[in-house]
């Protein structure tokens, strides 16, 4: 048994050093994509965003789930790469699709904790965002709960600016870390997003069910948007219209789809003579 153990460790790091080296070729390969997964408004039934996903296809393993690239891209640095990659990739497609089809509101793209770090974060943000001649409101920045929570004063002063620019700011995995709802309130977020977690149990799970209902409280009385991630199936979307989520996202409604095909089932025709501007 140790033997086999032993092999296993030493297959397991030959894999990682294999999957790290290809990492950082990835980029320059062009082997990196991502696809977008529409929200929806509860209330209205309508498009109201999409969140931007990276993916990753390579030539010889096939597709990589992000569960097992994007640890590994934190842990060597890369994730700084493909963060810039994913916000540069993000805003021209948004720009694209300001040109040619009616507007549905933000793309939301997620921020590691080694990002918000980054110096120099909101003027990188302000100028990709200007190079591609899109107003602010285009972009949603999602970030986790553990990093806001762990990273306290530096986190508020670093979403204040972000906040300044005028983009949308949203807590991702809420209610997977530990929130001092006085910290909460002096944060400037616009959304707050259900994890999957709880969402998961619905409706049946007393536990889910409860813990969703103080969230959705708890969003409310801060003024905050929330939405749930990973809804499935109608029972779960239903639950949740009936306690007051205004958003959902997940395979009820689809699942994360490549550019052409977000385009082809959720956006409209851009109205005639009303090509949205870049703004000056």
């Amino acid at each position: 048994p140790i033997e086999s153990y032993t092999r296993n460790l030493s297959f397991q790091a030959t894999e990682r050093m294999t999957l790290e080296l290809e990492q950082r070729r990835a980029i320059e390969r062009d082997e990196l994509s991502l696809h977008y997964q529409p929200k929806l408004c509860l209330h209205t039934g309508q498009l109201v965003g999409a969140e931007a996903l990276i993916r990753w296809n390579h030539p010889v393993f096939g597709e990589i789930p992000p569960d097992r690239f994007i640890p590994l891209a934190e842990d060597n640095g890369m994730i700084l790469q493909l963060g810039d990659w994913v916000l540069q990739e993000a805003c021209r497609q948004m720009r694209e699709w300001q040109d040619s089809h009616a507007p549905f509101g933000p793309l939301s793209v997620n921020l590691s904790g080694s990002q918000l770090r980054q110096t120099q974060l909101v003027e990188r943000i302000a100028g990709t965002l200007s190079d591609f001649g899109l107003a602010a409101s285009s972009l949603q920045l999602e970030i986790t709960e553990s990093f806001i929570m762990t990273q306290a004063e530096e986190a508020l002063l670093i979403l204040h600016e972000l906040k300044k620019l005028g983009l949308q700011l949203a807590i991702d995995d809420f209610g997977t870390g530990y929130s001092s709802l006085s910290y909460l309130k002096r944060l400037p977020l616009d959304i707050l997003k259900i994890d999957k977690s709880f969402v998961r149990g619905l409706p049946g799970d007393p536990d889910d069910a409860a813990i969703t209902r103080a969230i959705i409280a708890l969003g409310r009385s801060l003024q905050m948007t929330v939405i749930a991630e990973g809804v499935e199936t109608k029972a779960q979307e239903i639950f949740l219209t009936s306690e007051g989520c205004e958003q959902i996202q997940g395979y009820v409604i689809s699942r994360p789809l490549s550019a052409e095909s977000f385009a082809a089932n959720f956006l409209g025709p851009l109205p005639i003579g009303s090509a949205e501007k870049a703004p000056v």
